[in-house]
């Protein structure tokens, strides 16, 4: 990691969460900011997929039953694949 690139956030922790965290990097043998750098990018990954996820939902659910919502075209198109294929053994 390059440091011009890199900034410290003190983060205060419980001490059992400290522990656990001490434990888990000798377990590991990983330093624990690696194992904390991993754990907060997983969980801003998670929350950004919850948005998206939040927003799409929020899209088909005002866009439902209007012309927005599904391309006649594109939906008889996809029928006809799904037809045409075999099953797959489904």
């Amino acid at each position: 990691m390059n440091a011009k690139n890199v900034r410290n956030f003190h983060v205060p922790l419980p001490h059992d969460l400290y522990d656990q965290l001490r434990s888990e990097a000798e377990r590991s043998n990983t330093p624990a900011t690696v194992l904390v750098r991993r754990a907060i990018t997983f969980w801003l990954q998670q929350r950004k997929k919850a948005a998206l996820h939040h927003a799409i939902a929020e899209y088909a659910a005002e866009y439902a039953g209007t012309e927005d919502d599904m391309d006649a075209d594109l939906e008889n198109a996809s029928t006809a694949r799904l037809l045409s294929e075999p099953e797959n053994g489904l």
